[in-house]
């Protein structure tokens, strides 16, 4: 019997292209690496006021390196991102929480779906520039990854549950204590001790903590094109 898979924890929010590139990076190796990957759907904006944290766009030249270093980005992982065209309107009125509530709620009733939801989520506001706030978009996205109409009308019904609102805000808290100041942050346990990886490029260094071999953001063993 081999070593037991180590404990990585991926706290991210749709509203990140960065974690959606580091989503899809761990996807991929959680089937090559000796690891046990739990997702946790975050709300970014809790994390953001909790340290006192910026969105980088604020800076105008921020901004700019942003939107090259998104592109590049996801041409090298191959993630088919795309900024959307009014991406203020998106990032800082319109916000997630809506729909990390949602993947909050299949994390909690539908574990299964995690992964594919979150991915059509990322694909709605970052790849086709539709919106993930409504309530027919939400359920747009879920239908898109398999989920039953049914099933996921009646996870949408529990957003505003007290249940899934603290269990969110609890996941929050956790990334928080963790010392987050953005996302995605990468949580790996192993042999008694915590490290935390922030962002979608410490995927390398990962590999080095697991004692995992890198075989950079597109495995040979896997079919990365979405």
């Amino acid at each position: 019997m081999g070593p037991l898979p180590r404990t990585l924890e991926l706290f991210y929010d749709v509203l990140s292209p960065y974690s959606w590139l580091g989503f899809e990076v761990l996807c991929r190796y959680k089937n090559i690496w000796n690891i046990s990957l739990q997702l946790r759907p975050t709300f970014i904006a809790g994390i953001m006021k909790d340290s006192g944290n910026q969105p980088p766009a604020l800076l105008p030249r921020k901004a700019q390196y942003l939107r090259n270093d998104v592109r590049l980005l996801g041409q090298h992982v191959q993630v088919p991102v795309q900024f959307p065209k009014d991406f203020f309107s998106v990032i800082l009125e319109k916000g997630s929480l809506s729909a990390m509530r949602f993947l909050t709620a299949v994390s909690m009733e539908h574990p299964e779906m995690l992964e594919k939801v979150s991915r059509e989520l990322w694909m709605r506001v970052w790849s086709r520039d539709e919106d993930i706030t409504e309530p027919q978009s939400i359920l747009a996205a879920a239908e898109k990854a398999g989920m039953p109409s049914e099933q996921a009308r009646g996870l949408l019904e529990k957003i505003s549950t007290p249940k899934v609102k603290n269990k969110l805000k609890e996941t929050t808290e956790a990334a928080c204590k963790y010392g987050a100041f953005g996302l995605p942050i990468t949580v790996a346990h192993l042999d008694n001790q915590t490290h935390v990886l922030f962002g979608s490029d410490r995927m390398e260094l990962l590999a080095h903590l697991l004692g995992e071999k890198w075989m950079g953001p597109v495995p040979p063993a896997t079919n990365a094109r979405l």
